[in-house]
């Protein structure tokens, strides 16, 4: 902790009594107002503020008043476009703010290990990349409303079974490559006021008292100097937490915490400067929430709020199939809307997150304010068992025989996935898809929009539907986004920000995801999403980053620069159709002949278009930095950047790549210490040591050679550990002085 920090509580006053109470809720979404130090509300995010009306002391189940709901991350996330989340997130600060909200409770970031996980929903993307630039770009979104982000849910919390007590147990390089890379992203870049440390246990220790991860890591490596808060109800032992690197603990528990940290401190249990640290921070995120309070007085305009959820909802819509050009709708066709998800829109998630939204578009409505002809409209099924489903389903049926297309809303309910459970499956219910077989039966022209948190195996659908569009879920506005696309109003540019597999068997993390005894190996290593499939070269049903449009797109010849900060890389985009439209670019490396085991192509960067007329170009440049090309070396505990010949593949997903060009990118000084358990092999490869061996061969009576075995002898004894060659007749006296000539 920087003396300067210490300062800012010593200078407050406060006595130790008063630093301890500092580090704990004075409720459930309140700080304690200690001598000057102002109280704090926080409360829950991401995608709308959830401000719970009455007092703060109860269990976070009230009512919240209203707010804007704009798409939750899964939507979101399918935009592809860092702008546009952080346009989303000032809004969101100046909804927080206007309801003196001084900390809003996101982004939800972790990864998406596995489609079942229960709260994909509130996550991004199983890329870390594609999750750290949105989530940097909601943080400083936020906080430039003078409200305060706490990036969450720090770390490798990739699923909600026995989520308070089981430990995730992940390997070094998956580690910081995967789980820790967007969280070490967005704390460098958008400095978040706060971090959420987790429920779970990471390799054994629980998040919330994990001094490698909250102080080594957290504060030491990247440099954090805000707040780290804990998930409600996290903390096992106080004490140790704030031990750590905790330095505040929600909510609050009437004060048993602050009582036990008291006795810690005078039992030598624990240091003073670790409890002057956490005040020190809580006295530093109070001061910023001062200063923020002196931005309030604009109330946020409700109906402009709104509008920008529908323009937003609308880049998050992904046209995954259109078979025959079914879409976009003409005005003046008769259409048979269908399915309950069109009059009861499913948009948002359930849990913590749930937000009181201040308007609901319903789908049905707004496809008939468009359609400009006749829509009739059939429920079709229930996500609650109420109805007679045959004769639901006979309704839909007879609807979609007479009209000319019939545009089917299926999905997942509310019960179906929310924050707490993770689903078994990734099924649709089967009486939907019943629904749709007789509904393609009698229509052909169908239209499917799907509503959904989590990854559904859609194989069925694609089977039977020519046209299938991914609203996942998409916010308060959402029913007018999907008929603003469904029609035209809104050319689809969104892309998939995670992989649909053709079954839940052929996910990476099938056989290990809830693991046993509240322990989770994470046996797929990095090899998660696209970056598993591609390594066992896999189909999918939908890769990673797909997304079509109404119109078309040529790409040009790229050109790659490359120098101390990374990669630039520069293309020309055409479009070549008949409608205005966007494209998402997406740029993919790969190392040839690199040492160590790599996914075929990981994405290190994306870009779009603007709005192009049929026949304009545009030029999308991308910058990839140096330190995401790197890899987390194991074997000296550090990021390296291997030197060689870079494939970059630019396209429109991870499977359908446009142009390529090779570059030679310089590598990291690098060198692994040679050591008494460092192989033959390894230290050939070093001079230094080749040399000393060399020496001490030909000081040897008897060399072995291959004819003495009939096999290649240096191939047979290179995975000999150095230690072990005496007893194939080496000194050990010249080996410890090999040894000690490396040190």
């Amino acid at each position: 902790m920087s003396n300067s920090a210490t300062g800012q509580a010593d200078g407050a006053g406060l006595t130790t009594e008063d630093k301890i109470a500092l580090g704990s809720g004075a409720d459930f979404w309140t700080t304690k107002a200690v001598g000057t130090i102002a109280s704090l509300t926080l409360t829950d995010g991401p995608h709308g503020v959830r401000r719970q009306q009455g007092a703060t002391d109860h269990l976070g189940l009230s009512k919240s008043v209203p707010a804007t709901c704009f798409p939750p991350a899964v939507g979101l996330a399918q935009s592809w476009d860092p702008e546009l989340v952080q346009r989303v997130g000032k809004a969101l600060g100046f909804e927080a703010r206007s309801l003196d909200v001084d900390v809003l409770l996101g982004p939800g970031i972790n990864i998406k290990r596995d489609p079942r996980g229960g709260r994909s929903f509130e996550y991004y993307s199983e890329d870390p990349i594609l999750t750290g630039q949105l989530g940097a770009a909601w943080v400083i979104g936020v906080q430039s409303a003078g409200v305060g982000a706490s990036l969450k849910h720090f770390a490798a919390n990739n699923s909600e079974h026995d989520r308070m007590r089981s430990s995730s147990d992940v390997d070094p390089r998956p580690l910081r490559e995967i789980y820790l890379r967007a969280f070490s992203h967005i704390v460098r870049t958008a400095r978040p006021w706060t971090v959420m440390c987790s429920y779970n246990r990471i390799n054994g220790v629980h998040a919330a008292q994990n001094q490698w991860l909250l102080t080594r890591v957290l504060r030491e490596e990247w440099g954090f100097d805000g707040v780290v808060v804990s998930d409600w109800g996290a903390v096992v032992d106080r004490a140790a937490s704030v031990a750590a690197g905790l330095d505040l603990q929600m909510p609050g528990d009437g004060g048993r915490g602050d009582a036990a940290v008291a006795h810690a401190l005078e039992a030598g249990e624990i240091a003073e400067s670790a409890i002057d640290r956490a005040a020190a921070a809580v006295v530093d995120l109070a001061a910023k929430a001062t200063r923020g309070r002196a931005q309030s007085g604009v109330k946020p305009d409700v109906t402009e709020h709104h509008a920008l959820a529908r323009e937003v909802a609308g880049r998050c819509v992904v046209l995954l199939r259109n078979s025959g050009d079914v879409l976009p709708l003409t005005p003046g066709q008769s259409l048979a809307v269908i399915g309950e998800f069109a009059e009861s829109p499913r948009f948002q998630g359930g849990g913590s997150s749930h937000v009181n939204p201040t308007a609901v578009d319903i789908p049905l409505d707004e496809i008939r304010a468009l359609a400009a002809g006749p829509v009739s409209y059939a429920r079709g099924f229930t996500t609650d068992g109420s109805g007679d489903a045959a004769q639901l389903r006979a309704e839909a049926v007879h609807a979609a025989a007479a009209a000319q297309v019939a545009v089917v809303f299926l999905g997942l309910g509310a019960s179906q996935e929310s924050e707490g459970f993770d689903r078994e499956d990734i099924e649709l219910p089967a009486d939907q898809l019943e629904l749709l077989t007789e509904v393609v039966r009698a229509q052909p022209h169908t239209v499917v929009v799907l509503a959904h948190g989590g990854v559904l195996r859609l194989g069925p659908v694609v089977d039977l539907a020519p046209a299938i569009v991914d609203a996942a879920l998409s916010g308060q506005a959402g029913g007018g986004a999907i008929a603003d696309v469904i029609f035209g109003v809104v050319n689809p540019s969104g892309r998939l920000a995670e992989t649909v597999p053709i079954r839940l068997a052929d996910t990476p993390a099938y056989l290990d995801f809830h693991g046993e005894n509240s322990h989770v190996r994470y046996g797929e290593g990095i090899h998660v999403g696209y970056r598993w499939y591609d390594a066992r070269d896999m189909d999918v049903c939908f890769p990673f980053g797909h997304g079509l449009s109404y119109t078309s797109f040529t790409y040009g010849d790229p050109t790659v620069v490359v120098d101390e900060s990374g990669l630039r890389i520069s293309i020309d985009i055409t479009n070549t159709g008949r409608r205005p439209g966007r494209e998402v670019v997406q740029i993919y490396t790969s190392v040839a002949d690199s040492t160590i085991v790599r996914p075929p192509r990981e994405l290190k960067g994306f870009g779009a278009t603007s709005e192009l007329a049929p026949g304009q170009s545009g030029r999308v440049t991308v910058a990839i930095l140096r330190e995401d090309l790197a890899y987390w070396e194991t074997r000296t505990d550090q990021w390296i950047v291997e030197g060689g010949t870079y494939r970059v593949d630019i396209g429109s997903s991870s499977r359908d790549i446009r142009a390529s060009v090779d570059v030679t990118v310089p590598g990291d000084d690098f060198h692994v210490p040679i050591t008494a358990e460092s192989t033959l092999g390894e230290a050939l490869a070093d001079p230094k040591t080749a040399a000393a061996l060399g020496e001490l061969f030909a000081g040897m009576s008897e060399v072995p050679t291959g004819d003495a075995f009939g096999v290649d002898m240096m191939r047979m004894i290179a995975s000999i550990p150095l230690n072990r060659l005496t007893g194939f007749g080496m000194p050990a006296e010249a080996l410890d002085a090999l040894f000690d000539e490396q040190t």
